[in-house]
């Protein structure tokens, strides 16, 4: 067997070739990191909105809330579970919220964007502790004022601390604090009090979705049970990270599929590469190969020699790329939720598993271009090689 140190000085001697190829496939295994991280960051903002111990009640056949309406008579059979939690004051934990999509202008004047508007009750902040006020203030009950999410905050127009937009012709909307939740997808909406949704929307007296805080996760089957064998409700119950992780699922799919296509395409020329430049390396080794043919190394070590050559090169190349992916974590990116319409905005998330398997792929790109050369090498015959 050829030492490994072997393999490595002649990576170091040729130190413009390693470098270039080297460069090829970080770029490569760059692209594909940042699609990983993509789809990650959307998966994780989704996940964020989810807690474990919060059921969502739906109208039966609906995959949104959007598309869901459910009556007040519906709502207060739903709370009267005995697995929901109560407040010291006896009350069930337990919010009904109105979910509507409006088209709003973009601040660079790129066009229009669908933004999701949640009418929410005015104990919505005692629901949802992980949603700070980060600006401003909470809106008075019964008014006009609405908050923002951190992530919609000067992109749209009317969408900043103290501005007023338009819900509908002759329905203004005031400003007055930005929230922030954990960076989740919430922080791409806009909250207004549910009344004056409804009555904007003409849906007073119902409402898109109804939230419950249960006991404790454990409680979930029992409350899905308690509510769903009542025949006078047609509903649907999720808890709510498997109901966000439906919402992002197409999206997720697509933006995963379109990093993988081009990183795929790109790979193709970084793997060409690599083998143009072992041929080329191989080509300008025929009396070393010779050599060591000649006093005694075995076809399967010349074949190893120059797969591990290639493999490292690779894995330098990834390592770089994989590093190099890394400041993407703060990148912001904006997509349509293929499944509510509307804009999300997130950021791409690097994760260990992302890094490891970016590498690898680089590995594995390294090893596919460096093959063939590697068999040409290994079948070299020593006089013939000598000779050259």
């Amino acid at each position: 067997m050829i030492p490994l140190n072997y393999n490595l000085r002649n990576l170091a001697v040729r130190k413009s070739t390693t470098a270039s190829t080297a460069l090829g496939l970080a770029l490569v295994v760059f692209v594909f990191a940042s699609a990983l991280m993509l789809s990650n960051g959307l998966e994780k903002s989704l996940a964020k909105a989810g807690r474990e111990d919060i059921a969502i009640v739906l109208r039966t056949g609906s995959e949104t809330e959007l598309s869901s309406s459910l009556t007040k008579s519906q709502m207060d059979l739903v709370v009267a579970s005995r697995e929901i939690a109560r407040s010291q004051s006896g009350e069930p934990e337990a919010i009904g919220e109105t979910v509507i999509v409006a088209r709003m202008e973009r601040v660079d004047g790129s066009g229009l964007s669908n933004v999701s508007i949640r009418g929410v009750p005015d104990n919505v902040l005692h629901f949802r502790p992980e949603v700070k006020i980060t600006a401003g203030r909470a809106p008075q009950p019964g008014t006009n004022e609405v908050i923002i999410g951190g992530a919609l905050r000067g992109r749209l127009k009317g969408l900043e601390l103290g501005q007023i937009f338009e819900l509908k012709k002759n329905r203004p909307m005031n400003v007055v604090g930005v929230f922030s939740a954990e960076g989740s997808a919430l922080e791409s909406e806009i909250w207004a009090g549910v009344q004056f949704i409804g009555a904007a929307f003409g849906r007073e007296g119902s409402v898109s979705s109804v939230r419950v805080k249960l006991i404790s996760p454990g409680k979930f089957e029992a409350f899905k049970a308690s509510v769903s064998n009542d025949p006078r409700l047609e509903i649907e119950v999720l808890t709510e990270p498997v109901y966000y992780e439906q919402q992002g699922a197409n999206t997720s799919i697509m933006l995963k599929s379109l990093g993988l296509i081009i990183a795929v395409l790109v790979s193709m020329g970084a793997t060409i590469g690599a083998m143009i430049t072992m041929y080329s390396t191989i080509s300008s080794r025929q009396r070393e190969i010779g050599t060591l043919r000649a006093v005694g190394f075995s076809r399967a070590s010349i074949l190893s020699a120059f797969l591990i050559e290639s493999t490292a090169l690779a894995l330098v190349g990834g390592a770089i790329g994989a590093l190099a992916a890394l400041p993407m974590g703060f990148v912001q990116f904006s997509t349509v939720n293929f499944t509510t319409q509307s804009e999300i905005t997130f950021k791409l998330q690097p994760s260990p598993s992302i890094l490891i398997t970016s590498i690898l792929f680089g590995a594995f790109m390294g090893l596919l271009g460096g093959f063939l050369p590697a068999v040409r090498a290994a079948w070299m015959q020593p006089i013939e090689a000598l000779r050259d």
